[in-house]
């Protein structure tokens, strides 16, 4: 019995050590590396070029745009990993004092040296202190109609109201790495009035179309408008557009109020 109980804590022991051995591992593996970190600040451009590509301040890359949002960063051993819209690692080939190395998500090397140019640093500041709210319509859009139909005189009233409902746009940069853009979305009213009734009234949201666009698109996209189409004897219709800023590709809805103030949506 007494052998058995010194075989039993034996066994323990070597998990409780192999344990703690793993766990040491693994610490020191995930340890940062603060002298590449420290040696990574500064603002940094595009080797041969005048471009200047970001500015890293403290745990952060400011990009040399008012559109791009700052991304935390981190340094592990040979590996700069960004902490922006989706977690992305980039292996560090050479890294100096006034020299940084790195290849892209194409696997293409770029090169950037440190500027000493204060007016570089300048720019920066400048970008920071007048950094708008983020892209979008940014105003209130309205809009009166009065539509003949063979049942009579319809009134429709659109709005389009800017919101502060943030929408993260991932793209790449001209090095090649992932930013992240930043948009408001917007909410648009319809009413539509016959005489004095009013026969329909919504606030749309871009979320009101995921039964007819993918959850994929909608994470990325804004409300754009709701526009008039026509006038027909299932209702009235309007284009509702779903987009993905500053790229040409959308969803076209087509918004159909009928008579009895029902709604129905189809992708045109």
């Amino acid at each position: 019995m007494r052998k058995s109980f010194v075989l039993v804590g034996l066994i323990l022991s070597i998990f409780f050590f192999s344990g703690c051995k793993r766990k040491s591992s693994q610490q020191v593996f995930q340890k940062e590396d603060r002298v590449a970190k420290e040696m990574f600040q500064g603002v940094w451009m595009n080797e041969g070029e005048e471009n200047v590509a970001f500015r890293v301040k403290g745990d952060t890359v400011y990009y040399a745009d008012s559109v791009s949002l700052p991304a935390y960063f981190q340094i592990f051993h040979d590996t700069l990993i960004l902490h922006g819209v989706s977690d992305v690692k980039y292996t560090i080939v050479k890294q100096a004092p006034h020299l940084f190395v790195f290849a892209n998500q194409n696997g293409d090397q770029v090169r950037l040296v440190k500027s000493e140019d204060p007016n570089d640093l300048a720019l920066f500041e400048e970008i920071q202190s007048h950094r708008p709210a983020v892209l979008n319509q940014n105003r209130t859009i309205k809009r009166d109609t009065v539509i003949m139909g063979s049942n009579g005189k319809y009134h429709c009233y659109v709005q389009v109201n800017p919101t502060t409902y943030k929408v993260i746009k991932p793209s790449y940069n001209d090095d090649g790495m992932e930013v992240g853009n930043a948009y408001y979305d917007n909410i648009v009213h319809l009413s539509i009035y016959k005489g004095a009734q009013r026969l329909f009234s919504k606030d749309f949201r871009k979320q009101d179309f995921a039964n007819e666009i993918s959850a994929q698109f909608l994470k990325v996209s804004i409300l754009s408008d709701l526009l008039f189409s026509k006038i027909d004897a299932e209702g009235i219709h309007y284009t509702a557009s779903i987009a993905t800023p500053d790229e040409p590709s959308s969803y076209q809805v087509d918004v159909c109020v009928t008579e009895n103030g029902k709604l129905k949506m189809q992708v045109k």
